[in-house]
């Protein structure tokens, strides 16, 4: 896997204000980055967690912690989806 460099300006003291060392800030913030990421539907999980440099398991952990749903759908789509599945039940109901 080949690795890109991106280099982020913030302010002196941000670490300490963080109350974190330099490394887990730069940690954070690439987890922060590929969470809204993944959020926005930007990129998949895969890369997501590739970007914050854990597995994928691990990542949905943090989807969990932060409360960012693994399931990007739509509102539409989830409607769509909610027909299909009323229809099916009512076909095998009978009704």
């Amino acid at each position: 896997m080949k690795i890109e460099e991106l280099k982020i300006r913030y302010p002196k003291g941000f670490e300490q204000a963080v109350h974190m060392t330099k490394e887990e800030t730069e940690q954070h913030l690439r987890l922060m980055a590929a969470l809204k990421m993944f959020e926005l539907g930007k990129i998949s999980s895969g890369k997501a967690a590739e970007l914050a440099g854990m597995s994928r398991t691990e990542f949905f952990e943090a989807c969990g912690r932060y409360r960012v749903s693994i399931f990007n759908y739509s509102n539409e789509e989830i409607e769509e989806e909610l027909k299909k599945d009323l229809e099916t039940i009512r076909r095998m109901s009978g009704k």
